[in-house]
């Protein structure tokens, strides 16, 4: 079961009361604008177009402040008082306060009850009473004059050492990874120069031209789950204020994922019943998803209200609209070289050098191993293809996505995409008939009514690989060969014999991202 965490009173109480202050407005409204229903776990907002950034932690506070890591320089502690919310005002909590508090932290609270004061007192804090507000006569608040001893941390969550002097960065791969996060790091004032070896941004996979989005959830609420979630509302959010929506970027239009089967019928029975918020997940049956659909269908389904289609490169290309990121095409990095003086990264072409960074970002999917200090990663090569096929006049009365065994998307001028086919351990990138006949077998019972209609006009063939994010090992000299004709690929490392093993350890500023 989901915990009943629900939200959505919040929107409407929070309206209520920042309409006291009506200075605030213009605040508030932008706040109120992404404050929607929210699932538990973790959730950040970017207001102020980035210079503010709010994260929301919904869940038991003695269940998340052990998963957070943070240097926290002020409290407010608003849990009720002690006598009504005994739960939460345990030395568990003030314990996990001390934890997370920088040197000096300062900590207020309503509440003067003495079960806080001396829980308080005892993780670290100097705590004192003071005048309250309103009609509360006293309450609390203090600073951190003893830190607790710090304890064992795993080395792969450790901050770097030193900060970087020079806020530059390299991203190597111009698809959707590489352009979430050079605007992530340019919003926050650091120089950006993505790098692509195509002619174009968005060439390879994230060059398909309607992506589906909705949440692959699990009923036992996993950690994977709550990050589906919480990626899922992130990426509502940023589309909601990066992108207008229409035909050449994206649409909310719904994603209805049937139960073409009874495995997958029983599974979506497990998840109709663990409490999601209906704006998040709605159960139909067979006529309540023909009418939602526009369309007869044979079964009902899981209705994401919030999902629709993307086109990526339309959000890649307002992602690198900014003027601190350099956009360098039609050049294949094969040579990354770290200096432990400057303490900067260069990166090379065949022929000359592309850019200068404090940190390089790899974000080429597949071919990020082509590096020896990424030969090591286990990364996996998946050839993937879609088919874009013309609507039929009864095609285009289908108002959203739907998913089966494959997918099927809303008309994006009066053509359908499906798809998709996954094929492992394959270079191979030319167009395939046979995975076009396999998209139309995803839709055996596609309703005549629709036309049976199949020509396939464009056929986008991508590789496609599993997310990952990771420090790399990283020599001095590094490189990679590609011999690219858009329709096949092959990556060649170094010889084994100019190859570092991989007990190098991380150079600084090194990551991947997929």
């Amino acid at each position: 079961m989901f915990p009943q965490k629900n939200t959505r009173w919040l929107p409407p109480i929070c309206a209520g009361a920042l309409a006291l202050w009506p200075e605030l407005a213009p605040h508030a409204s932008e706040l109120l604008s992404q404050y929607g229903t929210l699932t538990p776990g973790w959730h950040r907002l970017i207001l102020q177009q980035g210079r503010v950034t709010l994260t929301l932690i919904v869940g038991d506070v003695l269940e998340t402040l052990p998963q957070l890591d943070a240097s926290v320089d002020a409290w407010f502690l608003d849990g009720f008082a002690p006598s009504k919310n005994p739960e939460m005002w345990q030395p568990q909590l003030f314990a996990q306060l001390a934890r997370l508090s920088a040197p000096e932290a300062t900590f207020a609270t309503f509440t003067s009850a003495g079960v806080v004061r001396r829980g308080l007192a005892a993780a670290g804090f100097a705590v004192h009473k003071v005048a309250g507000y309103g009609a509360k006569r006293e309450m609390s608040c203090g600073k951190l004059v003893s830190a607790p001893p710090g304890s064992w941390q795993a080395p792969w969550f450790a901050r770097p050492a030193q900060r970087p002097a020079e806020r530059s960065a390299i991203l190597v791969g111009g698809g959707i990874a590489g352009a979430a996060t050079a605007h992530s790091l340019a919003k926050r004032g650091w120089q950006v120069t993505l790098l692509e070896r195509l002619p174009a941004l968005a060439s390879a996979a994230s060059g398909n031209p309607q992506g589906v989005l909705y949440a692959k959830l699990s009923a036992h609420f996993t950690p994977l789950t709550q990050l589906v979630l919480s990626g899922y509302a992130y990426t509502l959010r940023t589309l909601h204020n990066q992108l207008p929506q229409g035909e050449a970027t994206w649409q909310q239009c719904g994603v209805l994922q049937l139960a073409h089967s009874a495995a997958e019928a029983k599974k979506q029975q497990e998840l109709a019943t663990c409490g999601l918020p209906a704006d998040l997940l709605q159960a139909l049956d067979a006529d309540a998803a023909s009418l939602q659909a526009g369309i007869e269908l044979p079964c009902g389904g899981l209705f994401f209200p919030q999902g629709g289609w993307l086109n990526p490169p339309a959000l890649i290309r307002q992602l690198t609209d900014h003027p601190n990121i350099q956009i360098r095409t039609s050049h294949n990095v094969v040579e990354l070289d770290w200096d432990p003086i400057t303490r900067n990264w260069t990166a090379y072409d065949s022929q000359q050098p592309l850019a200068i960074g404090a940190i390089v970002v790899m974000a080429g999917g597949a071919e990020t191993t082509a590096f020896d200090s990424t030969s090591h990663l286990p990364i996996k090569r998946i050839r993937g293809q879609v088919t874009v096929t013309a609507a039929t006049p009864a095609s285009k009365h289908l108002q959203t996505v739907l998913c089966g065994e494959g997918y099927i998307s809303q008309t994006r001028f009066n053509q359908h995409c499906t798809g998709a086919t996954f094929k492992f351990n394959t270079d191979d990138l030319t167009v395939e008939p046979a995975e076009h006949r396999k998209t139309r077998i995803c839709w055996p019972r596609w309703p005549p009514s629709c036309g049976k209609r199949w020509a396939p006009r464009h056929c986008p063939v991508f590789p496609v690989e599993p997310p990952s994010a990771a420090p790399v090992r990283t020599t001095c000299r590094s490189s990679g060969r590609w011999c690219d004709n858009r329709t096949s690929s092959t990556a060649t490392c170094p010889s084994p014999k100019t190859r570092r093993s991989n007990s190098t350890p991380p150079r600084p500023g090194s990551k991947v991202c997929m």
